[in-house]
């Protein structure tokens, strides 16, 4: 194993200064962010779609869950695709092709003509969900200043609640027969955003770093940080670390003493589905029409569920920077647990009921708004901060892989649990997962607040316990 040295960090910039911060950094995280607008949009969409699209093409219980899961099958493979081109063509580049993607599955899902057709778009689509969730994230981790960069990286995930949010506005307000079609069409434009956007965007400094472009580096670093800061330091800190560690692909995976840190970030893209975030939203009007609610009530529901969504998101980011991202995590999902047991409970009583209806309904809001600032807020920043610069691109592949393969896996699972155990039965389990994930975090997760990539980087070569090599640093 290559052995950086230990010499500390630069020294961070004071409080005040993160007012100083370059509207470059901010047009960073913005722009590229728009993907995880696109990310919740096409995800969230079918939620309301769904009860329409059901009717139209006549779709079983089972034809329904392959058409909401086949687009986080694609979203595996599109990560796995997009970290590899990222490593040979940069993560701009990458963030313009998924951009292009995410417009051509919109517009092919719009006019499909039948199942099959629509299928194969959603799948076209995952590909773009995946690219984004991948990329997206580590962009902004590489371009952003250590003291900003996890209220930055939130701003992904915000948007994601933006875009599940403005689906589920535009499933109440297209719902009928045939407005599923205009709902898909909408993801165009902000694809076209997106598109449009990066190209005036640079590219990520420590992949230049990385490729040996040293003065194109330095020149995007500079366009990145206040001025007045000692960018050469910065970039001999990356340069450092890229020498000791040269660009690896999987077989790294496997060293030892990389495990602490891809344990942390596996497990949390794990636990980020396992506690039942996208059963919820998925599925949440169509649980409430079948449970006996009416079809506005539920898709009005479906709007509060995306409020809450972007509520969690606006908290989460302000939270990761000022709490710490294993406090924000130890902090609010107990609250998630609590609530989705709650909800479980209300199940179990008489159908139909006033009490109960209310019940769930302010259960399953809690529920969205504890599990969204107590661990989605922190998925998407968490596994890019912590892998190794080496092996970035094949560890965040991994990581972006398992958010949605456990995700496929809720998807094409609800409804057929809930027909087996009944929907107490699935939230009860769904509780349980809350558990184990707390049970996770106060054992494995270490605080990466304020820290820079480095600096991590460095705790994780000492060997022994990460987070407490991590506390010293």
């Amino acid at each position: 194993m290559p052995e950086l040295t230990t010499k500390p960090g630069p020294t961070e910039a004071p409080v005040d200064d993160q007012q100083k911060a370059p509207a470059m950094v901010y047009a960073v995280a913005a722009v590229s962010a728009l993907g995880g607008l696109l990310f919740g949009y096409d995800t969230g969409i079918i939620s309301g779609a769904l009860l329409h699209l059901r009717e139209d093409l006549d779709l079983s219980s089972r034809e329904q869950e392959v058409v909401v899961g086949v687009i986080l099958l694609g979203a595996m493979a599109g990560a796995l695709i997009a970290g590899r081109l990222a490593v040979r063509h940069g993560r701009r580049k990458v963030v313009i092709a998924v951009a292009v993607v995410f417009a051509v599955g919109a517009a092919a899902a719009a006019v499909a003509p039948g199942v099959g057709s629509l299928i194969a778009a959603r799948f076209v689509l995952g590909l773009a969900v995946g690219g984004a969730s991948n990329m997206v994230p580590v962009y902004i981790a590489e371009a952003a200043p250590a003291r900003i960069r996890g209220r930055l990286m939130v701003l992904f995930q915000l948007m994601v609640a933006c875009g599940q949010l403005i689906a589920y506005l535009c499933g109440w307000a297209l719902s009928g027969s045939g407005g599923w079609r205009t709902m898909f069409a909408l993801a165009v434009l902000p694809a076209v955003a997106l598109c449009v956007g990066m190209l005036f965007l640079p590219e990520s400094p420590r992949w230049l770093v990385e490729r040996g472009r040293r003065e194109e580096a330095v020149t995007v670093l500079a366009r990145l940080r206040p001025a007045g800061t000692d960018v050469g330091r910065e970039i001999d800190e990356i340069t450092e670390v890229a020498t000791a560690t040269p660009t690896g692909g999987w077989r790294d995976l496997r060293q030892r003493w990389m495990r602490p840190a891809l344990l942390v970030a596996v497990g949390i893209a794990a636990f980020s589905q396992l506690t039942g975030i996208n059963a919820v939203v998925y599925y949440a009007p169509t649980i409430l029409v079948d449970a006996g609610f009416g079809d506005s009530a539920a898709l009005l529901t479906g709007v509060g569920i995306g409020v809450m969504l972007v509520a969690a998101g606006v908290i989460g980011a302000i939270a990761v920077d000022r709490v710490g991202r294993r406090r924000t995590m130890l902090w609010f999902l107990p609250g998630s647990g609590l609530a989705m047991a709650i909800m479980a409970l209300a199940f179990l009583g008489p159908e139909g009921s006033a009490a109960q209806r209310w019940t769930v309904i302010v259960a399953l809001f809690a529920y969205i708004l504890f599990n969204g600032i107590g661990i989605q807020a922190v998925v998407w920043l968490i596994g890019p901060e912590i892998v190794p610069l080496r092996v970035r691109g094949p560890a965040t592949s991994l990581a972006t892989v398992t958010v949605w393969g456990v995700d496929l896996l809720i998807a094409v699972t609800a409804l057929t649990a809930i027909q087996a155990i009944g929907r107490s039965g699935t939230f009860f389990v769904y509780a349980l997962m809350n558990a184990a994930c707390i049970a996770f975090v106060a054992a494995k997760v270490p605080e990466t607040r304020g820290k820079s990539l480095e600096s991590i980087e460095r705790a994780l070569h000492r060997g022994g316990s990460f987070r407490k090599a991590l506390d010293d640093s």
